[in-house]
């Protein structure tokens, strides 16, 4: 059984690895295991217990599993900014007295004690945490990158005490604490990165409804979407958000499901239609039968695919794992040598140093002394853990960012391998194009204004629920025209829709519409074609009979498609356009674009009936 477990505690990817390696040896039928400490989580594949979890990994430290819903992260970023302005503060006035101290402009009274109790609450409270994780990493022999900080501030910090018996020996506590607090501040500023990275996935959660109101026994009842049982009938009145999974049992509407097909475009839905959770109800009423629940839902399954992205490692990010694991150790190995070898041949060290004469080293020092200095650096250095956070933070942001904008990335594997990518396919609607149908032009072919055209046409189509008349709708509030009252309206599916306004009867529609209706529009089909050939819908307005105006309406490009495009191609990447559009409207995007094929045509399974290579 695959668990997904959100875990406190960790510090860095070090104490990731220590919890797979525990869990696999103490957990017998454990498969998968992988912790992501970018994201606190972690996944495996077991019949083993939570609590079971839960006492293995009390084992590897103080690392607890915690509700999926509890934002650690942020309690985890007010923790690493409260710590961050306590070390900042007190280190901060140490510099500035020690820089006074050093430039001779003033000679501070108890110099050494009075930095020792400033360095106090730097290196033993704000600095507490990073140490707990240094003595527990230390007790399993599993040494971590807090060990490495800890070594390089509370050495130096107790190193400093010699010079009650050594009045000449340099005292180290400005290091210390200086150490500690860009340690903290490296901290803080991961804790903000890990922060924002989490928000995809809170925003996802946040996108479904809270409240459903359902029939109980006849009357009308709200509840809240964790009480919705499969089979209740829920209403969705118009604006509504649709509480969860269902198919619709009564009514008919326009359904804006943006959020899962990325297409603006409202789509209708009527009795027997399956409808998706957290998609939006424009206008009518429905009634709906809840069909799926909890994790089985569509949004679940989309937070869920997006988590195991974010979790999944990818080929580079397991051998910088691997790296990690021997990266402390070694670490350790090198400062200690350095120590050693200050010692043994201080006089090779001190040659070497001179040789290049940089101005900030003092070589008269004590030997002790520049051998501590030189095991301090070479901890200090090493210990940013930059190696272990860099890749899964980068992947968590990059799927993240992707799933905020529609882009679901099902494996991690897939963002190290888009490298490889050699063409890319592009859905017209909504990707390349906006989505959103809008009014492009009006033409008045007889004595009425182009404000009276649209006027009778908003007026008419202020009662239909179609995305092509509610395009003129809202053109004509653009303008500032006012609709009428109307009479006798009726709509016809695929064609059209007509209506009485000021006792005039109104045609709106295609030239089926014409047709049915016995209007004469053939003399105006030449500059129907003009415009379908530069990607316009045509609709023709008709008053009694007679053909006054035509409206072009189109899903324009968005702004960037064209430049993304031509970006894409000069990588020796090949485009695609895919679109069920007819002919000339999908080769008239294609040309705007500079598209290299584009496929049209598609069959209802599926099938590619045409490529066309533009």
């Amino acid at each position: 059984m695959k668990k997904i477990l959100k875990i406190s505690g960790m510090s860095c990817s070090s104490c990731a690895r220590s919890i797979e390696e525990l869990i696999k040896g103490k957990i017998k039928d454990a498969r998968n295991i992988k912790v992501n400490f970018a994201t606190s989580t972690l996944y495996v594949e077991t019949h083993a217990s939570d609590q079971k979890i839960q006492e293995v990994l009390s084992l590897a430290g103080n690392y607890k599993i915690v509700d999926e819903k509890e934002d650690i992260e942020e309690e985890e970023f007010k923790k690493a900014s409260l710590k961050m302005w306590l070390a900042a503060v007190f280190s901060g006035i140490i510099m500035l007295l020690m820089i006074l101290m050093m430039a001779g402009i003033y000679t501070i009274p108890n110099y050494f004690f009075v930095t020792l109790t400033l360095a106090f609450p730097v290196i033993f409270i704000a600095g507490w945490d990073t140490h707990k994780s240094a003595l527990e990493s230390l007790k399993r022999l599993k040494p971590n990158m807090d060990t490495l900080v800890t070594l390089g501030s509370l050495l130096p910090f107790f190193l400093s005490f010699l010079r009650f018996w050594y009045p000449t020996m340099t005292t180290f506590i400005e290091m210390a604490s200086a150490i500690l607090a860009l340690h903290l501040v490296g901290r803080f500023l991961e804790a903000k990165a890990r922060g924002r990275a989490s928000q995809a996935i809170k925003k996802l959660l946040e996108m479904g409804a809270k409240k459903a109101i359902i029939f109980v026994d006849g009357e009308e009842k709200e509840v809240d979407i964790e009480d919705l049982k499969i089979g209740d009938v829920m209403i969705i009145k118009p604006g509504g958000k649709i509480p969860t999974d269902g198919i619709v049992f009564k009514g008919s509407s326009y359904v804006d499901e943006s959020m899962v097909s990325g297409e603006s475009s409202p789509i209708k839905k009527t009795k027997g239609d399956k409808v998706i959770g957290s998609t939006i109800n424009k206008q009518g009423s429905l009634l709906v039968v809840v069909e799926k629940i909890g994790k089985d839902t569509f949004l679940s399954q989309i937070i869920n695919l997006v988590k195991e992205c974010q979790g999944s490692k990818i080929p580079i990010q397991e051998f910088a794992d691997r790296v990690t694991g021997y990266f402390v150790p070694f670490v350790l190995l090198i400062a200690l040598g350095s120590f050693l070898s200050w010692i043994v041949f201080p006089d090779f060290h001190i040659g070497i140093i001179s040789f290049f004469n940089f101005p900030w080293i003092n070589t008269t020092l004590p030997p002790l002394t520049l051998a501590i200095l030189s095991m301090t650096a070479v901890l200090v250095i090493s210990c940013p853990c930059a190696l272990g956070l860099a890749t899964p933070t980068a992947l968590m942001v990059g799927s993240g960012m992707g799933a905020e904008r529609g882009i679901l990335i099902r494996r991690g594997e897939a963002i190290q391998t888009m490298k490889d990518v050699k063409v890319i396919l592009f859905d017209k609607t909504g990707t390349l194009t906006k989505g959103k149908p809008e009014v492009i032009d009006i033409f008045s072919l007889d004595k009425y204004s182009k404000e009276d055209i649209l006027k009778y046409s908003a007026t008419i189509e202020s009662f239909s629920e179609h995305p092509l008349g509610n395009a003129i709708v809202e053109e004509a509030k653009k303008r500032g025209i006012k609709t009428k009252e109307v009479t006798d309206f009726y709509s016809v599916s695929g064609k059209g829709v007509r209506g009485k306004v000021e006792d005039k009867n109104v045609v709106l529609g295609n030239e089926k519409m014409m047709e049915e209706n016995n209007i004469d529009y053939k003399e105006h089909i030449s500059r129907q074609e003009n415009l379908e050939e530069e990607g316009k819908t045509v609709i023709f307005v008709a008053l009694n009979k007679e053909v006054i105006g035509m409206i072009a309406v189109a899903d324009d490009l968005k702004e960037n498609s064209a430049k993304i495009i031509e970006e894409i191609k000069t990588m020796g990447i090949k485009t695609v356009m895919i679109t069920g559009d007819n002919e000339r409207t999908a080769n008239t995007i294609a040309k705007k674009v500079k598209i290299d094929f584009v496929v049209s045509n598609v069959l209802p399974e599926g099938k590619v009936k045409e490529v066309k290579k533009m």
